[in-house]
């Protein structure tokens, strides 16, 4: 029996993780590869509708068994799923593969609503199976160097936090455009990043209020079965901490993307913003007053983290892990900052 030693936790796990993927197109075939590459976890079984991924995929996991489904990905005697299908789909999708005894690692948004997000995080406390969301950012080496900074206090007491992202692009895909689909526009394609990025950070305060505003097209989008092009919300967290968060599809800024996370304290701030417009690069900074000290400069190949740090604890005998729930601490925010828009 094969035994790879994993270099982070310096434990045996005695093979590789079987896992099966759902949704192979640019995302799930960049989270597949990123897998595959860290030898802790083999593709038992591939699954699209599209034909012409499917054969992209393969070239990564030649041995994978091509199937059609999910309820065929799940006769495949599989480990864990990766899914990366549009939204409407994950819940349900989810709830299928835990309740089959197969462990899940999910694109966001888990759900739609706090809802779905609950009904997912229960069917795998039930099954006892490891459930994980590809909340990326949280594995940039910038992001993690701001929360060593915020949880060892050198920061002080935060009481504000600033996190944008603006992309001057819309997504490429019809369905995130209909709402029954996709369950909002750029707040929830976006915005659930920096909504969980603030938290996660700050390890999960309360949050307290929210207010906020929605806009489709340059009005504000109220109730309308539109989705949203642009979203700005403040978050009160108990304590008194305050985040902003505001993102954008197709924001006229001057470059591809502004990206951002920047957190201020008593006694110091630190941020992290991404370079010339990149989706990918990004430095982090400290603040001292009016001086400043470089924390991360890029390179930083960070996209896979998620996924790779979940096959790892799949891969080691991981089961349900009660972190998962602070899934619901942010699914409960977003609902708000939908719920709010649409009565202002």
């Amino acid at each position: 029996m094969n035994q790879i030693v994993s270099q982070n936790t310096l434990s045996t796990i005695t093979r590789p993780a079987r896992l099966g993927f759902l949704g192979v197109g640019w995302i799930g075939r960049h989270r597949m590869e990123a897998i595959l590459s860290s030898g802790i976890a083999e593709a038992a079984a591939i699954a699209d509708a599209s034909s012409e991924t499917v054969q992209e995929a393969a070239k990564l996991a030649p041995s994978a068994n091509v199937v059609s489904s999910l309820d065929e990905l799940l006769q495949q005697d599989l480990d864990g799923i990766v899914i990366a299908t549009p939204s409407a789909q994950h819940a349900e999708q989810s709830i299928k593969a835990l309740e089959s005894g197969v462990a899940v690692f999910c694109q966001k948004p888990l759900g739609r609503t706090a809802q779905e997000v609950d009904a997912v995080i229960a069917a795998a406390k039930k099954a006892d199976r490891l459930l994980g969301v590809d909340l990326s950012y949280r594995h940039t080496k910038g992001m993690q160097q701001i929360r060593e900074l915020i949880r060892a206090g050198e920061l002080g007491k935060v009481f504000a936090a600033d996190v944008t992202f603006h992309n001057a692009y819309g997504p490429d895909k019809p369905w995130f455009y209909d709402k029954s689909l996709s369950g909002g526009g750029c707040v929830m394609d976006l915005g659930i990043h920096l909504i969980d990025l603030a938290l996660w950070a700050l390890d999960f305060p309360e949050v307290t209020s929210v207010s906020s505003n929605v806009i489709a097209g340059g009005a504000p989008l109220g109730s309308s079965d539109k989705v949203e092009d642009y979203g700005v919300a403040t978050l009160t967290l108990a304590g008194g901490t305050v985040i902003r968060i505001a993102c954008s599809w197709r924001l006229q800024a001057g470059c591809d993307a502004i990206i951002e996370a920047s957190f201020f304290g008593t006694d110091g701030g630190a941020a992290m913003r991404n370079v010339n417009g990149s989706f990918y690069d990004f430095t982090a900074e400290r603040f001292r007053g009016t001086s400043r000290e470089s924390l991360i400069e890029p390179p930083d190949d960070w996209g896979g983290r998620a996924a790779v740090a979940w096959a790892r604890q799949l891969a080691e005998g991981g089961r349900y892990d009660p972190k998962c729930e602070r899934l619901a601490d942010t699914a409960r925010a977003m609902d708000q900052v939908y719920g709010n828009a649409a009565r202002s």
